[in-house]
């Protein structure tokens, strides 16, 4: 009887001693854990920007000698007729 309680009781303590133990290496493990997490998704972040220049300065650079602009007035001029779909009742309130 007396060494189950004991063995109970040693687990607990195991079970208590794993906690502050995992807690007080997270303390000292995380920061930098998070830190170079953030410094890897930074620089992930400035290659995707830098490809973003370099693709959008080669495109303006390449079609520079052809630039032509066409707007087409034809439906600004006629607004486009939303759908009727039934008669409007004006309805009168009765006192």
């Amino acid at each position: 009887m007396q060494e189950a309680s004991l063995t109970g009781l040693r687990w607990i303590l195991g079970i208590i001693a794993f906690y502050y133990i995992f807690k007080f290496m997270a303390r000292i493990f995380l920061p930098v854990l998070v830190k170079k997490a953030v410094d890897n998704a930074n620089e992930s972040f400035q290659r995707q920007q830098q490809q973003y220049r370099q693709d959008n300065m080669w495109q303006n650079t390449h079609n520079n000698s052809n630039d032509e602009i066409i707007i087409n007035t034809a439906n600004a001029k006629n607004p486009r007729e939303t759908k009727k779909v039934g008669d409007y009742v004006d309805y009168e309130e009765i006192d």
